[in-house]
Parts: structure tokens; C-alpha cells; sequence
């Protein structure tokens, strides 16, 4: 049985596990390895069953606790070329780490194609990834400015996908963050907001998706209630209503969230 669950979501840490009850691996690993040893513990799987590592861009609310947790479980770690640069460059990773560029065909790894598709972020060589394991198709798209044709395409088709809902325009807009840094999130490098990904994940059902996280959100501009009812909002106009055409959460900042199983 395919699972989803992102461990923890939002820039104080992100990290998302995929796999099933024996195996699986992580898309990113950004927070002490102690806090995901305990993330994994909270939904019964061992730090041993995760068979590789894949880590969407280096911004450290992604890759914080990689060193560790690779010195500790000597696991593959998977990234772009852009990303394995800076992170070389910057010495996160231990001495005898086994680390690779991500290949244009894909990766197999416990039984998964993982495929990825560069996105528009303020980053070194960003990516999101998309599995398919089991006859069913997990997606996890986060960080990302403005959907572009190759995120739509990576994302499209998927069963379940956790999918970036930054920020709230009107938080944003009257919030304290100093104009510099709104421009930035607001921009074609920063952050997807609220109506943004709302519009996505209509098309998504509409493609037959059927499992939405909301994710990545901002702790000072938006809130798991205002990003829900935003996509909520988009697809009820549509006619499209959770539990009979859709399942619709927000992944939790600090905990593990619960999980899609299908």
C-alpha cells in the first residue's frame, strides 16, 4: 500500500516521506536529524527502512539535518547538479556520503520511479518530484513562484500530490515584512500563494487527482484555515465538494501529519 505523509511542512522545516509500511524514502531533510528520527518513529517507520534521500533544493529549511542523518544511516542522497554544488561547496555533506546527480531518466529506488522537473525559486537548481509506486502516481511540488508547464506536467495526473500554499495576498500585502523581502515572495522565484494554488488544485481534481495537501505555509502570512478554505472555495464553485470528489488537508508545521494511504 502506497502512503503519503509529509513529516513536517512550512520554512521552519520540511521534510515528506513515501513508501509504505517496509520501505520508503524522504523528499527533503530539513530539520535535525533527531526531530525526523522522531517524525518517522510517530508514524511506525524505522530510520533504516528509508532507502534514499531526495532533496528538492539547499535552502536549509530542506537540507539541515542531511550531514547526520547520512553520517548515521549511510544512505544514497539524490538532488540536481546545482544543488549537490552548493552543498559540496558548503560542506553539508560527511565524509563517505554517497551522493548523486539526478539523471534525466529517473531514479529506481525501492520499487519507485522518482522523476523530477526544475521549478522557478530563488535557488541554486531547484526541483519537485514526482513517484510512482504502485500503480499509483505521489507528487510534491513546494517552493515554487509560478506553476510553469513542466511543474504542471510533473504534477498532473497524480493521485496525490502536497502541493505549495505559501502565503495569503492580503496578509502578505499588511503584514511586517519589509518591502524587499514581500517583493521576493511575490515573485516569479519565491513562494505560490493561496488563489494560485487553489487554481492548480481545481485543475488537478478536474484531472482526477484525488488526495491534495496544502503545504509550505507561511507562519507570519497566511494559516492552515485561510489556505483551506481558499482551495475549498475554488472547488466548490466548480461543483467539487471534499470527501466525495476529493480529500483536501494541510500538512502540519511541526508534527507529522496524517498520512494518504491508498
Amino acid at each position: 500500500m502506497a502512503k503519503i505523509c509529509p513529516l513536517y511542512s512550512g520554512s521552519s522545516g520540511n521534510s515528506t516521506f513515501i513508501g509504505d509500511s517496509s520501505s520508503g524514502i524522504l523528499i527533503d531533510i530539513g530539520v535535525s536529524c533527531k526531530k525526523l528520527i522522531s517524525g518517522l518513529e510517530t508514524i511506525g517507520q524505522k530510520p533504516e527502512n528509508i532507502k534514499a534521500v531526495f532533496i528538492t533544493h539547499e535552502h536549509s529549511d530542506h537540507i539541515q539535518g542531511v550531514s547526520v542523518f547520512l553520517k548515521r544511516y549511510k544512505i544514497p542522497l539524490f538532488a540536481s547538479a546545482g544543488t549537490i554544488a552548493y552543498m559540496e561547496e558548503h560542506g553539508c555533506f560527511c565524509e563517505g556520503a554517497k551522493y548523486y546527480e539526478l539523471q534525466s531518466g529517473g531514479t529506481e529506488v525501492a520499487g519507485m520511479e522518482i522523476t523530477s522537473a526544475p521549478t522557478p525559486h530563488d535557488a541554486k537548481e531547484s526541483v519537485c518530484y514526482r513517484i510512482e509506486y504502485s500503480g499509483k502516481k505521489i507528487a510534491v511540488a513546494t517552493d515554487i513562484g509560478y506553476i510553469t508547464k513542466e511543474i504542471e506536467a510533473a504534477v498532473k495526473g497524480c493521485d496525490a500530490v502536497l502541493i505549495e500554499s505559501n502565503y495569503d495576498i492580503k496578509m502578505l500585502d499588511s503584514g511586517s515584512y519589509p518591502y524587499y523581502l514581500k517583493k521576493r515572495i511575490k515573485g516569479r522565484k519565491g513562494h505560490l500563494s493561496n488563489p494560485d494554488c487553489a487554481e492548480m488544485v481545481l485543475r488537478l481534481v478536474l484531472g482526477g487527482s484525488t488526495r491534495i495537501f496544502l503545504g509550505h505555509l507561511s507562519e507570519e502570512n497566511n494559516s492552515p484555515d485561510i489556505a483551506y478554505q481558499a482551495t475549498f472555495q475554488a472547488l466548490r464553485e466548480q461543483g467539487l465538494f471534499p470527501d466525495k470528489d476529493y480529500l483536501l488537508r494541510v500538512a502540519d508545521r511541526y508534527k507529522p501529519s496524517a498520512a494518504y494511504s491508498f
